[in-house]
């Protein structure tokens, strides 16, 4: 499984999440910086020639997202937090509906 770790430490608001994990994700300059738009992005992860992201995983394997200080990202954001839990599940949903396999595992590092 592929994984790419995500400094939660460096996230304090909405821009910041939103800037991490673009870099972290390589999301294209048109990235509109919002929850609807991070699920969108990660939906193509299995998709490259989408450009949606420069990570990709082939079709049928999932990425894991290895959240770094994840203990005092929900403290410190608990509101963020909960999104990308729930925004990670929408991606998953649309997967499951599309009849493919998820594309996002979480992993929390305290």
């Amino acid at each position: 499984m592929k994984s790419i770790r995500i400094n939660s430490h460096l996230i304090v608001n909405e821009e910041t999440f939103h800037s991490v994990f673009s870099e972290a994700c390589g999301f294209p300059d048109f990235y509109g910086r919002n929850m609807n738009a991070w699920i969108d992005c990660m939906g193509y992860l299995d998709e490259p020639l989408a450009q949606m992201s420069s990570v990709h995983v082939a079709p049928g394997e999932s990425l894991a997202l290895i959240i770094d200080g994840a203990s005092s990202f929900k403290t410190r954001c608990p509101a963020l937090h909960d999104e990308l839990i729930e925004c990670a599940a929408s991606v998953n949903r649309r997967c499951a509906e599309a009849g493919r396999a998820p594309l996002l595992t979480i992993t929390m590092h305290t």
